[in-house]
């Protein structure tokens, strides 16, 4: 039966299978390629946006090469996180010079800006990413996981990040004129991002010191603290004994005096 199948066989058969399959292979890439060119030239576009941007905005401290300067470090291999935390926070462009750039509650660029030019720095060295938003988003207080998981969350915090923070992150005070700046109502994005890129005086907590599942727990546990009720009465900036003590001396000694 194979013999006789054979010699029935048109002659043209193996011709047309090859066609056929040179058809579906073309017409499934042209229904890949063009989105992947036009994906690669909208990340160009964007990176020579964000190119202008930051010769406009950043070269003059940082270098017309991102290669740093007297008045600027380098930013190659910083990653595209550094610049979103700095640029998001509004701690650069820098004000004026100062020990440590503060936050600022006014952003002079807007998001779209500032990913343009994160791509373009991005685009020099490899470093960190963006932090994908399901390690960013904050697992809520009520089942037995999540309370667990907020539970391991401040375990971590406490070991990593409360000797400068303060066990409430309200934050505290560093040697030289610097500090650790409070966390509450800080953006979940900016607090995982200062985590892996270490701004100013903060250690770096990459994915093998700190996984992102620990950083999500982290940073679920300080909106808990945040947004727990004040049982107890004022917090008085969940400070410690310091602004206790100014309480007493303040109050507590002048209504002595007083009566």
């Amino acid at each position: 039966m194979n013999a006789l199948a054979a010699r029935r066989r048109h002659p043209a058969a193996i011709a047309l299978l090859i066609l056929v399959g040179l058809l579906i292979t073309g017409g499934a890439y042209s229904l890949i390629a063009p989105k992947e060119a036009n994906a690669s030239a909208a990340q160009a576009d964007n990176q020579a946006q964000g190119k202008a941007l930051f010769l406009a905005n950043c070269a003059s401290c940082h270098g017309t090469g991102a290669q740093g300067t007297n008045d600027g470090p380098s930013l190659y291999g910083v990653g595209a996180a550094s610049v979103d935390f700095q640029m998001g926070t509004g701690r650069m462009p820098l004000t004026q010079p100062n020990v440590q750039a503060p936050r600022q509650e006014k952003i002079k660029f807007n998001q779209d800006e500032i990913s343009a030019i994160a791509s373009y720095v991005a685009s020099l060295a490899p470093g960190p990413n963006v932090p994908d938003q399901k390690y960013t988003t904050v697992i809520q207080p009520g089942s037995k996981d999540n309370n667990e998981a907020i539970a391991r969350g401040g375990e971590i915090f406490r070991v990593n990040c409360a000797m400068c923070h303060n066990a409430a992150g309200a934050g505290g005070a560093l040697t030289r004129g610097k500090y650790a700046p409070p966390l509450q109502g800080v953006d979940p994005k900016y607090i995982y991002e200062a985590m892996v890129t270490g701004p100013q005086s903060m250690p770096v907590f990459n994915d093998t010191n700190i996984t992102p599942e620990s950083k999500q727990q982290l940073i679920s546990y300080l909106k808990a603290m945040e947004n727990q009720p004040e049982q107890g009465g004022m917090t008085l900036g969940s400070l410690g004994p310091v602004s206790e003590g100014l309480f007493a001396w303040t109050f507590g000694i002048g209504i002595l005096i007083g009566c």
